[in-house]
Formats: C-alpha cells, sequence, structure tokens
C-alpha cells in the first residue's frame, strides 16, 4: 500500500473508530484495527496513529466533562482489547534482547506503556511487560531473574517523580540502563533530564534509544543538590496535617463545604492531597512550573464540573501560611495563587 493511501485509511477510520469507543462497541472498534491491518497499514501505524491519538481524545473528553469516569474506564479497557488484537495480528517473533516495560509504583495508566512494549515487540525485541504500578523492589527482583537488556519505565503524572527517581536508581543498581516516558516527566523531557536518565518524547524515539545502548548510558547526573534543604522530605512528613487542617479550613470559610456528601467529602480529601503531592513533586525536582502546570489543571477540571476556581486559591493560601518556614514552597504555593486569581479575573470563578 502506498503511503497516501495509508494516509487516507488511517484518516477515514478515525472517526468511526472513536465512535466505537464512545459506543463501547469493542468487536466493532477490533474491526476496525484489523481491516486497516488488512488493507496493508502497519501495524506500529495502527497503534500510533489511530490507538494513541483515540485514547487521548478520551482523556481529553472526561477533562471537559463530557465523559463520565465509567466511559472513560470502557474507552479504556477496549483499547486495550484492540492492541491485543494488534499484537495478536502481527504476531513479531523476537530476534533481540529482553526488554523489560514497566508503570511505576503507584502508576496505573498503563495503556502507554503497553503500546511502547508492543512497538518494541514489533521492531523485534523479546518484550516483558509488567504492567501498572509496579514496586520498586518487585522490578528489581525479576530483573534479577531475568537477563534485561534495558528497562523502559513510565509515568504519567509528575507527582510520581519522587517513586520514579527510586526505581531508576534501583534499575541501575541492577546494571540495566533505563529509558523514560510519559507526560510525567513532562513535554519536553526536562524532568527526566533532572533526575539523570534518557528520555524518549513518544514509542518510536523510546525503540530507537533502546536499540542504542550507549546513548541510554550516557546521560549527565541527576541534579538534586537542592533536596539538601529537607522542604522535600519535611513536606512528605507533614502531609496528613496539611490535608486535615485544609479541610478544616475549607469548611470554616465555604459554608457550603459543611454540608458535603461523603462522597464530596472524599473527592475534596484526593484534590486536597493532590495538591500536597504535586507541590512534594515541584521541590523535588527544584522546578515551580511542575506545580503551576497543575493548579492550571485542576482548576479548568473542578470548574467544568461547577467548583468555583476560588476555592483552590483559598487552599494554596492556607498550605502557604502551614508552610511559611518552607522557602521554595511557599514561592510555588504563591505563584500557583497568582495563576488561579488570574483565571478568576479572566471570568472562571
Amino acid at each position: 500500500m502506498s503511503a497516501p493511501t495509508t494516509e487516507a485509511g488511517l484518516t477515514g477510520a478515525w472517526s468511526g473508530y472513536l465512535n466505537c469507543l464512545e459506543e463501547a462497541d469493542e468487536y466493532a472498534a477490533i474491526e476496525v484495527a484489523t481491516g486497516l491491518l488488512e488493507g496493508g497499514v502497519p501495524a506500529e501505524r495502527v497503534l500510533l496513529d489511530l490507538v494513541a491519538p483515540a485514547q487521548a481524545e478520551v482523556g481529553e473528553r472526561w477533562a471537559r466533562n463530557e465523559w463520565s469516569v465509567a466511559q472513560e474506564h470502557a474507552a479504556t479497557h477496549i483499547s486495550e482489547r484492540v492492541v491485543a488484537a494488534v499484537a495478536a495480528y502481527a504476531n513479531p517473533r523476537p530476534t533481540r534482547g529482553r526488554v523489560v516495560v514497566a508503570c511505576m509504583d503507584g502508576e496505573w495508566h498503563a495503556l502507554p506503556p503497553r503500546l511502547v512494549a508492543e512497538v518494541l515487540r514489533l521492531r523485534g525485541w523479546q518484550v516483558t511487560f509488567l504492567g501498572a504500578s509496579v514496586p520498586a523492589a518487585h522490578l528489581v527482583s525479576y530483573l534479577h531473574r531475568h537477563d534485561a537488556h534495558a528497562v523502559a519505565l513510565a509515568c504519567a503524572l509528575p507527582m510520581r517523580l519522587p517513586y520514579a527517581h527510586r526505581m531508576i536508581e534501583a534499575c541501575r543498581r541492577s546494571d540495566v540502563p533505563v529509558v523514560v516516558g510519559g507526560r510525567g516527566f513532562g513535554a519536553d523531557g526536562r524532568w527526566a533530564r533532572r533526575l539523570g536518565v534518557a528520555w524518549g518524547p513518544d514509542a518510536p524515539s523510546a525503540a530507537d534509544l533502546v536499540a542504542d545502548e550507549p546513548a541510554l548510558r550516557r546521560v549527565p547526573p541527576a541534579q538534586l543538590t537542592h533536596l539538601a534543604d529537607d522542604e522535600y522530605a519535611g513536606l512528605v512528613k507533614r502531609r496528613g496535617e496539611l490535608i486535615d487542617g485544609a479541610l478544616a479550613d475549607l469548611r470554616e470559610r465555604v459554608p457550603s463545604a459543611r454540608d458535603y456528601t461523603p462522597a464530596q467529602i472524599d473527592s475534596t480529601v484526593s484534590d486536597l492531597g493532590y495538591i500536597v503531592d504535586f507541590l512534594a513533586a515541584a521541590l523535588y525536582v527544584d522546578d515551580g512550573t511542575l506545580f503551576a502546570e497543575f493548579v492550571d489543571w485542576l482548576v479548568s477540571i473542578l470548574t467544568s464540573r461547577g467548583v468555583p476556581a476560588g476555592a483552590v486559591g483559598l487552599t494554596l493560601g492556607h498550605y502557604a501560611r502551614e508552610l511559611r518556614d518552607f522557602p521554595r514552597a511557599t514561592r510555588f504555593l504563591e505563584e500557583g495563587r497568582a495563576s488561579v486569581a488570574a483565571v478568576r479575573g479572566a471570568g472562571v470563578r
């Protein structure tokens, strides 16, 4: 099949495939993907130019509150089934060494690394996919039992960066080179560089790095001397106390919060915890933009669900008062408050 014909096939299949996800029609979605394969579209293109962008659109629809969590979960399950069907259709035989692919401990977004695993498999590697939330100790134990050429680790959320660093170092102590990927390392991989690890912005780039072992090992050391101020460790130690205090402050200053249902309270506590966790990650890599980007995202999610942006500003202010002896944390929180104020000034309350 010629390149223009391939592009036309993928473009024509897009809307139909997305409709299959919307209707939770697993069998039709698989038929769309296998139909492209039978028409000569390479398996790697089906995975990266159909399944991956469609799943990204699913996430965007959830973020805009157009799809429920249940719809997002159903679509993700179908995408996983489609990936399995594409892999079974291609059925490549390994001609190269073993690569272990896994999610960071606490990371549950398993579809993106699964796509990386299948691209590596299509390129001849013997791939072991360990799935979501792999504890560092279990990963190292696996590496000790099985000789691996490399490890590919995925992180979708920047708040997991401290855990990511521990896993990266654990793999290195086993003398296995590491490549990382996912939005958790920043759109440009800036936080991968801060942690001193090779970064692949997408599945093909990660596969190219795996094939270039010298490049995997030729990375500058981690730049984490700022951790000597103990702000990160101190914040983590106070996590529970900070969340409890923020919830009490919210109930006092926002009367409607006193009437929250148990489900609303659980959701609020989760959000308060996310704020602390993203702040901790920003302290870990010493980059306030990490926290500022999270605050912008959180405000957009909450306002789409009817929660006023001002509630986020109140919580950031409470945390800033409680952490007044933490200069870096206070600076990041004040920058976040300024961002919220700008959103409110634009008419989003």
